[in-house]
């Protein structure tokens, strides 16, 4: 493994998402094997762990960061661990057509939510705390005060926020410095490319989301996979219909045979295209497969030139 900055924060070149364990991919995985999991990355050298205070099931909202906690208590000064605040879900919205995330960031929030995040990760501090969604109720200047109060009690180190734009960035940043944006990022979602100017300008890290496209890119699924309509969100992605592959085969493809020349797999070259197109983007892949670790921690070593 090896180290990049966000902002001032050192972590390492791939870290590991862990929403899937517990929120969005099915039923919760097994509490032990994910413990394991987790320790198993550590000693990978992985120190960039990520979740958020809604990663849950609707039976225990909060279970990914007591998970997370737990798991990481021994290694503790050894790791970064960054959470979110701000957003909850109302999944009755999809009926109506509508997202189901709900933002509040009002600062009451925002201090109730730091307070029970730092209880079920069992820490005194929060490496990177996010703003989970941009809340178009709370100006961002509001939220980046906040921020600055929390730094200043020592209950946060670091802030980003997730799914911003530009002028969201600038804003904040100019009241409190941003240290990084997390945003969904990979070969098949580009768009937040544009930031890269303003990032590198402000000196902001990018962390990024579903950087497999949810695992389009590992090339383990086809046009006939289907997820459970309740509990798994893949269920409701573009990119998984039958349609979506069929024009999805030509990048799979190129993929394959670039990891082939490489003896590599595809989600290998997919995370390394993204780690050699800027020194400050750390993708945060996720999985509950052990096997899948060690491919996603092995990209790191992987160089790729610029064509």
């Amino acid at each position: 493994m090896n180290y990049r900055k966000l902002g001032n924060l050192t972590v390492s070149s791939v870290g590991l998402g862990c929403m899937g364990m517990s929120h969005a991919y099915g039923a919760p995985a097994d509490k032990k094997e994910m413990r394991e999991l987790i320790a198993a990355a550590v000693d990978m050298g992985v120190t960039h762990f990520d979740t958020a205070e809604v990663y849950g099931s609707s039976d225990d909202p909060h279970d990914n960061e007591r998970l997370l906690g737990a798991a990481l208590a021994p290694y503790r000064e050894k790791v970064v661990i960054a959470s979110k605040f701000g957003v909850s879900f109302d999944m009755s919205l999809l009926k109506e057509g509508r997202s189901p995330i709900v933002t509040d960031a009002r600062p009451e929030v925002i201090r109730s939510s730091v307070e029970g995040s730092l209880r079920r990760l069992g820490t005194d501090h929060i490496d990177l705390y996010y703003q989970h969604r941009v809340d178009p109720k709370v100006p961002v200047e509001e939220v980046a005060g906040v921020m600055g109060e929390l730094i200043r009690e020592g209950k946060i180190l670091y802030w980003g926020i997730s799914e911003a734009t530009e002028n969201d960035i600038r804003r904040a940043h100019a009241v409190c410095p941003l240290t990084a944006v997390q945003n969904r990022y990979s070969m098949m979602a580009r768009g937040y490319e544009r930031l890269f100017p303003v990032l590198e300008e402000l000196g902001i890290g990018f962390v990024a989301f579903s950087p497999l496209a949810n695992g389009v890119l590992t090339g383990a699924y086809g046009k006939g996979d289907i997820f459970d309509a309740k509990l798994d969100m893949r269920a409701r992605m573009p990119q998984f219909t039958p349609e979506a592959m069929e024009r999805n085969a030509e990048l799979l493809a190129l993929l394959r045979n670039l990891a082939e020349g490489r003896s590599a797999t595809s989600g290998q070259i997919a995370l390394a295209w993204m780690l050699c197109k800027k020194p400050y983007v750390a993708p945060i892949p996720g999985t509950r497969k052990i096997s899948r670790l060690k491919e996603n921690a092995g990209a790191a070593e992987i160089v790729l030139s610029a064509a």
